[in-house]
């Protein structure tokens, strides 16, 4: 049986969630939100059209690879996540495995997700999750800069998180508290961006049939 779509897995998280931590905890990240989504995706956010850096990422082991091996002369959905701490990737991320990654054929198309985390990170999220696709290392969020979607959490939020018993910082390879917006970039074998989606409230993220919508509708347009 299909699992629900995300954001009705979120909105039930949230309800447990916010119960969990008080109103007051819940009010800082709600502002957060609101600053968010007022501000909207950032102005230089990569576009269709525009091609993805060949940037180097880390598989789990620390190994150095470049973006166009990891494609290996596939088309690509990039999932760029904030991290292993964050819930609402971790919904997305099974989801991802449970109904997106069946779908796909595997042998045209890759299925990446990219954070900001060590590598050890990186494989707690595929432990975590029971991912079977790769969680790469973009160290210093180099490919998330290039592509205009780096943010990172407000001071209010950071000392809220701080309460709850963490810090991005410590999470992240090169212990700075940047992460990227939560976005889905669909590229072709070239690294040229055919799709991009920059959810900028990080509590929302792309559904699977919108992104196999894409992938169906960027294959024919190439046939």
């Amino acid at each position: 049986m299909a699992s629900p779509p995300i954001s009705d897995q979120i909105a039930e998280f949230n309800v447990g969630f916010t119960a969990q931590i008080g109103p007051t905890l819940s009010a800082v990240f709600d502002r957060e939100q609101s600053h968010l989504r007022d501000a909207g995706v950032p102005s230089d956010a990569i576009v269709v059209g525009a091609t993805v850096p060949n940037e180097t990422l880390l598989d789990v082991h620390g190994v150095e690879l470049t973006l166009s091996a990891v494609l290996n002369g596939r088309r690509g959905v990039l999932v760029f996540y904030r991290g292993a701490w964050c819930p609402y990737c971790n919904i997305a991320l099974r989801t991802y495995q449970r109904e997106l990654l069946p779908e796909l054929d595997l042998a045209t198309t890759a299925l990446v997700a990219i954070s900001p985390q060590t590598a050890e990170g990186s494989q707690s999220i595929i432990e975590g999750a029971e991912l079977g696709f790769p969680a790469l290392s973009d160290p210093g969020n180099a490919l998330v800069r290039a592509l205009g979607i780096q943010t990172e959490p407000s001071a209010e939020a950071r000392a809220a998180h701080t309460e709850l018993g963490f810090d991005v910082a410590d999470s992240n390879a090169d212990a700075t508290a940047d992460i990227p917006y939560p976005t889905i970039v669909i590229v072709d074998a070239d690294r040229v961006v055919q799709f991009i989606d920059v959810h900028v409230d990080y509590t929302s993220r792309t559904e699977v049939a919108a992104i196999l919508a894409q992938l169906a509708r960027t294959a024919s347009v190439a046939a």
